[in-house]
């Protein structure tokens, strides 16, 4: 099953984890379990049926590349354009991304593919994360 399994991949940032099972993110990435992952969406209609985009935003969500919104309801969206990530992602709709190492670590390309139940390749490090803003009804912060 898709859904149980722990991709290594090259997402729209950078050498990532993506996987629809947040227990076994946070497990190979050993950070605390309270912490939300960002969910990737293959579309704006996926985005829709996860949360409301507050109305002044939307036409911003939708045009944005490589960009991380945090929702009034505190949950973190990308919607994903990159062509080779979204072979992926129209297969499973959507998935909890996160980089590939340990929590405060840095990337260490053996760990990854040990961790990982399927790797997909080509892999390109990068060190490009996505901004990161916090969506509010009539408020925009950029928090990265």
């Amino acid at each position: 099953m898709l859904k149980d399994k722990v991709f290594l991949t090259q997402t729209d940032t950078t050498i990532g984890f993506v996987s629809q099972n947040a227990d076994k993110l946070t497990a190979i990435k050993q950070r605390p379990p309270h912490k939300h992952y960002i969910k990737a969406v293959n579309s704006l209609s996926t985005l829709q049926s996860f949360t409301r985009i507050p109305p002044l935003y939307k036409n911003l969500v939708r045009r944005a590349k490589k960009t991380t919104f945090i929702m009034p309801d505190g949950h973190s969206y990308r919607v994903i354009q990159d062509k080779h990530h979204l072979l992926l992602l129209d297969r499973l709709k959507w998935a909890y991304t996160t980089s590939a190492n340990l929590s405060g670590q840095e990337y260490d390309e053996t760990f990854a593919k040990e961790a990982a139940d399927v790797i997909i390749t080509p892999l390109h490090e990068t060190k490009q994360a996505s901004k990161i803003y916090k969506l509010g009804e009539h408020t925009l912060k950029r928090i990265r």
